[in-house]
């Protein structure tokens, strides 16, 4: 696999770009800011129980490298891509690890400062899947929209999408599956770095029938930006609890996140 080397490659790059660092506390909320003038890479562990009807665990990697663009001296162009790295348990009991489908977000977002911050463009599903359980290995599309505000301590925000695929195979199910993340972050006062938060993945497949449509969690945690040397860091923990899900869907949710940060 080529990822973990490019990764690397980029991470050095963009840390030779930088001429400066702004201080741990004026990182809180760039951090959080989807569509901020800010190079990361998040690295997001998701380990979902309760799978399926032996309740099974599966572990999603997402590596979310994000790079903005400044288009003119008006318009930013803000690239979030996410690569499944998968651990997918079968019903025969065995389990597939490889790469799920990588998609690419493009925000089109205003520079002008505004209480509302705000971006939208659109999403493109790509065949990376490395197996069928993994992924539909087709190509899709869709489109997305982030709205957030920044109040005081607070940053609040909701992102919506919708992404559809044809599988063009009548043995597969075709992918018509919205999402839509809300998230709330509390950056505490004097805590140099530590906020609250709250980020639930609320899914919608609207393929699938109404009982088994809807994944609802809810729940949060805690994180905080810190240094590593002179390298920013956004770490996360939190955990989810499904309170709606289809019959065979997880049960809860852990996540944890590291998330590199290179201001410019």
């Amino acid at each position: 696999m080529s990822y973990p080397g490019k990764i690397i490659i980029w991470i050095g790059f963009a840390s030779i770009l930088m001429a400066s660092r702004p201080g741990v506390a004026d990182l809180a909320q760039q951090a959080q800011n989807p569509v901020a003038d800010l190079i990361s890479v998040p690295l997001q562990n998701n380990t979902n129980f309760g799978l399926g009807p032996d309740d099974r665990t599966q572990n999603i990697l997402n590596v979310q490298p994000v790079w903005p663009f400044k288009l003119s001296d008006d318009w930013n162009l803000i690239t979030r891509t996410i690569i499944p790295v998968t651990s997918q348990p079968l019903p025969d009991g065995s389990r597939k690890n490889g790469l799920g489908d990588t998609t690419l977000t493009a925000y089109f977002s205003p520079r002008n400062e505004s209480s509302l911050i705000w971006g939208a463009g659109p999403v493109v599903l790509i065949p990376t899947s490395t197996d069928d359980s993994l992924g539909l290995g087709e190509w899709g599309g869709g489109l997305s929209a982030v709205a957030l505000t920044m109040p005081g301590d607070w940053v609040i925000g909701s992102l919506i999408s919708n992404v559809w695929a044809d599988s063009g195979d009548d043995t597969k199910q075709d992918i018509n599956l919205f999402t839509w993340q809300y998230f709330v972050n509390y950056n505490i006062p004097g805590g140099n770095g530590l906020y609250l938060v709250s980020a639930p993945i609320i899914t919608a497949d609207w393929n699938a029938g109404s009982s088994d449509r809807w994944t609802v969690p809810f729940g949060g945690g805690i994180g905080k930006i810190f240094k590593i040397g002179n390298q920013p860091v956004n770490a996360q923990v939190s955990a989810y609890y499904n309170v709606e899900k289809p019959e065979f869907g997880p049960d809860w949710q852990l996540r944890l996140q590291l998330q590199f940060l290179f201001p410019q």
